[in-house]
């Protein structure tokens, strides 16, 4: 592949845009492609595949998970040839690795899946990767993942997992892990902001854990960054979205019999934030009135009737 490598990039967004970048910041030429024409530096994947010397072409796939990863494979599955390479970066199930990975060795095509956390911030601190996939490909791609990665020893920002779905899957169980904590992270924000009484600035003592204590990390970083741009949280709706990793962990869980409570009830949590009318807390407060007469307050826009 000559001194410079050259690799192709599907996806210009958040993610595949700065991974770009940063590639090309420790010398690695990339060509881009993208739906958007105004972000694409190439008019199609056959473009970009003729844009990359042969032997060994690379392609980082890096779109969202479900029909636009399929689409982008599916489509470079007949254009890339033996001893090719093609990355799956997304947030793809590790199940439809192994799928995919069975068609392009059909055509003599390497396939590796890699986990990618980091998100905005990668470009300027690097990524973590978790690869999957055969070492001989592991290696024609270190010099990606050592770009891409953060700046100190490989193992702290790199792992190769195991075979083909290992990376995938390994970022599955890194996000059900990333589900619990920002739940705690929550609900320790509730609970100091509860006790106004007694706890004047909750983005003071947020802070005020970043150093020294035992729960110190970049999400808590980023929380103190929240609150500090707004310190009410007021101008951000409790709505919760998940991308699917949770409930495929906890899936994994069930099937392998391992208890994850802390990840259930986070995923839970979020299912609970798009509710804000509740009919499992309605029921609960009904249930309540029925066995002890306790209180309810009417729905909204209802009147309460006196009897």
């Amino acid at each position: 592949m000559g001194d410079a490598m050259h690799i192709g990039m599907v996806g210009l967004g958040r993610m595949g845009g700065n991974m770009a970048e940063r590639l090309r910041s420790a010398g690695i030429e990339v060509t881009g492609y993208d739906v958007n024409p105004a972000t694409s530096e190439v008019t199609s994947l056959a473009e970009l595949v003729a844009a990359l010397p042969a032997p060994r072409r690379v392609v980082w796939v890096m779109v969202p998970a479900g029909a636009p990863t399929e689409d982008a494979l599916h489509e470079l599955a007949g254009l890339l040839d033996e001893g090719d390479v093609v990355v799956e970066g997304g947030n793809s199930h590790f199940e439809a690795d192994r799928t995919n990975a069975a068609a392009f060795a059909e055509r003599g095509v390497g396939y590796v899946d890699v986990g990618v956390s980091g998100g905005i911030w990668g470009r300027d601190n690097g990524y973590g990767l978790m690869a999957g996939g055969a070492a001989e490909d592991i290696a024609l791609l270190m010099p990606v993942f050592d770009a891409l990665r953060p700046d100190g020893p490989r193992e702290e920002g790199f792992v190769h997992a195991g075979p083909v779905g290992a990376g995938h899957y390994a970022k599955m169980v890194h996000n059900g892990i990333e589900y619990g904590l920002m739940q705690a992270y929550a609900e320790g924000y509730q609970l100091l902001e509860a006790r106004d009484d007694l706890i004047t600035d909750v983005g003071a003592v947020f802070a005020a854990w970043q150093r020294g204590t035992v729960v110190r990390s970049w999400l808590l970083d980023l929380m103190v960054n929240a609150v500090k741009d707004d310190p009410g949280l007021d101008d951000i709706s409790g709505w919760v979205d998940d991308s699917g990793e949770g409930r495929w962990t906890i899936l994994e869980a069930i099937e392998n019999a391992v208890p994850v409570p802390v990840i259930s009830a986070a995923l839970f949590a979020r299912f609970s934030s798009r509710q804000p009318n509740s009919p499992a807390m309605r029921a609960v407060a009904a249930l309540r009135q029925q066995f002890g007469g306790h209180a309810t307050r009417p729905a909204a826009g209802d009147s309460a009737a006196d009897e």
